[in-house]
This record gives C-alpha cells, structure tokens and sequence, in this order.
C-alpha cells in the first residue's frame, strides 16, 4: 500500500525499531513505493562482488540497505527530540509539515 511518505532526503532521523535501534543519520534517499529510506551509518549489509574491471575492485563491500519507514523518526531541529510530523495548509495554498511537539514548521 502506497502512503504518502512525511520523511524527505537530508532530513536527520533516529532508528526506533529492528537492531539499529537508537542509531541517528542522515536520510540519503527514499523510496515512497516501497515505504522505505536508506539512513546514513544504518543497517550495513556485506555485499561480496567479483572484480568488473581495474577501477571496480572485488571483495566484500560493505553498504547501507534501506529500512522501513515505520522504524525511523524525525528529529525536529527545534527542540532535537525525535517528532511525529503532521501537515498543514499556509495561507497561500501551500502544505509544509510540522512538529508535533512544539508546532514548528520544518519545511
């Protein structure tokens, strides 16, 4: 089921759920489709690759596997705590989201 997705790139996030629990990253890019991000320093997977050419080494490469969204947080750069975010329609026609916490607006 496809939801409209309240967390956007280069947002900062914390990891609520799973094993990374606790973690804190950058969000580096997002997949509305599947429900899921990739966190930077979150959710390492081990990739074992053969060597393509002299610039693509082989070897085991490590790398980021995205994570559900359910299972990350905002944290509003107000008041630094981890957020719901909700919406919320200016004036002029236009949504932004906004803390939950201390109704700052994050956009």
């Amino acid at each position: 089921m496809k939801r409209k997705v309240r967390i956007k790139k280069n947002d900062i996030v914390m990891v609520i759920g799973g094993d990374e629990k606790g973690k804190k990253g950058k969000v580096l890019s997002v997949f509305p489709d599947e429900n899921r991000v990739i966190v930077e320093g979150v959710n390492f997977v081990r990739r074992h690759t053969k060597q393509r050419s002299a610039r693509e080494p082989g070897g085991i490469l490590e790398k980021e596997a995205p994570v559900h969204i359910s299972n990350v947080m905002l944290i509003c750069p107000k008041c630094g705590e981890p957020t719901r975010v909700g919406k919320t329609k200016l004036t002029d026609g236009g949504w932004v989201r906004y803390c939950k916490n201390c109704q700052e607006i994050l956009d």
